[in-house]
């Protein structure tokens, strides 16, 4: 009987391995294109940040185009530390259920 509830116990354990390994790795291809489409943004957001600042340095632009495009890329850069962030927190998490560290 205690061989039974081992073996019972046993199999659940991996198949709550398996999932959780196949929910690190979908979640890591997720990250990987949020990390790519925030990169993109980032960059135009900062390509219109430098054409805000040399439009107000012709004279074409006010100032405040310019204050309004840097927050825009401070936004962009913020939300590329996130998903930065997220992507690294799963690569833990996926090193942690493949077997790597300590509980």
């Amino acid at each position: 009987m205690d061989r039974d509830i081992a073996v019972v116990q046993y199999e659940k354990a991996i198949q709550t391995a398996f999932r959780e390994v196949a929910d690190a790795l979908a979640l890591q291809g997720t990250i990987n294109d949020q990390v790519a489409g925030q990169q993109s943004l980032t960059d135009a957001t900062g390509e219109n940040y430098r054409l805000s600042l040399a439009r107000y340095q012709g004279g074409v632009a006010s100032y405040l185009n310019v204050l309004d495009s840097q927050r825009s890329l401070y936004s962009a850069q913020q939300g590329l530390i996130s998903v930065r962030l997220a992507r690294l927190t799963n690569l833990v998490t996926l090193y942690k259920v493949l077997g790597g560290g300590s509980e």
